[in-house]
C-alpha cells in the first residue's frame, strides 16, 4: 500500500555513519529485506513491523525536532511508499539521506534526498545482487558505501572505484570482523579516494537497535 509504510523502529540519534556523521538524526527504520549479508547487524527489520501513514510519520519527524532524517532498513525500497514519504520530507525543509543495499533502482528517488548507495562486496555473500548500473546515475551529493570484511572486499572495492571513478566513497570496517587500522593503512597506502567510515553509533552505544 501506497500510503502505508511498514517500520521496524523510529528513534532519534546521531548519525553514525556517512558525511552526516555525528548530527543529531531522526531514523526511520523501515522493515524488511530482500538480502541476506553475513555479517547483517540488522536482522531484527526482516519481520513485518508497525503500519504507519506516510502523514503519521511526518508528524513523528515534525515532534522529533531534527533537520536531518534518515530512511532505512531493512531496505526501504521495498516499500512503494516510500518515494511519497521521502518526497513530503524534502519539500518540508529536512534534509533527508535514504540508505539502500544496492540491489534495487535508485531512479525514482527525489533529487533533493542524498542516497547512500551499499555495493556489497564478495564477503557479504550477496554481491551478485549488486544493481551496477546506479552506479552511473549518481549525483553529485550522493554517497557510495562499500563494508569491507577482509582484503579481498577492499581490493573489489578498490576496483569499482576506479572503474566507475566514484567520488564521495564510504569504506567501512565490518564490525567484528576487521580492523579499522587496518583499512586506514590500506586507503592510505593506496592514496583511494574515500572516506574511512567508522560506525559511531556502535563505538558509543554498542550494537543494540534504537540507539
Amino acid at each position: 500500500m501506497k500510503n502505508r509504510l511498514f517500520v521496524t523502529e523510529l528513534f532519534t540519534s546521531l548519525q553514525g555513519e556517512s558525511s552526516l556523521v555525528g548530527l543529531p538524526t531522526t531514523f526511520i527504520r523501515l522493515s524488511g529485506c530482500n538480502l541476506r549479508c553475513s555479517w547483517c547487524d540488522s536482522q531484527y527489520t526482516f519481520p513485518k513491523g508497525t503500519a504507519y501513514t506516510i502523514d503519521e510519520l511526518i508528524e513523528k519527524v515534525k515532534e522529533a525536532k531534527t533537520n536531518y532524517v534518515c530512511v532505512t532498513g531493512g531496505e526501504p525500497l521495498l516499500q512503494d511508499g516510500v518515494y511519497e514519504l521521502m518526497r513530503k520530507l524534502a519539500e518540508a525543509g529536512y534534509t533527508v539521506s535514504c540508505e539502500t543495499n544496492g540491489s534495487l533502482p535508485i531512479g525514482n528517488i527525489d533529487s533533493r534526498v542524498r542516497i547512500i548507495l551499499d555495493i556489497k562486496c564478495p564477503g557479504s555473500g550477496q554481491a551478485e545482487k549488486n544493481m551496477m548500473g546506479n552506479l552511473e546515475i549518481l549525483r553529485p551529493h550522493d554517497e557510495v558505501k562499500f563494508v569491507i570484511a577482509n582484503e579481498a572486499d577492499y581490493k573489489f572495492a578498490k576496483g569499482v572505484v576506479q572503474k566507475f571513478k566514484l567520488a564521495n566513497v564510504l569504506l567501512s570496517p565490518a564490525w567484528g570482523l576487521l580492523e579499522a587500522q587496518t583499512l586506514a593503512d590500506w586507503i592510505v597506502q593506496d592514496r583511494i579516494p574515500a572516506r574511512l567510515n567508522l560506525q559511531l553509533h556502535k563505538m558509543l552505544w554498542g550494537q543494540k537497535p534504537g540507539v
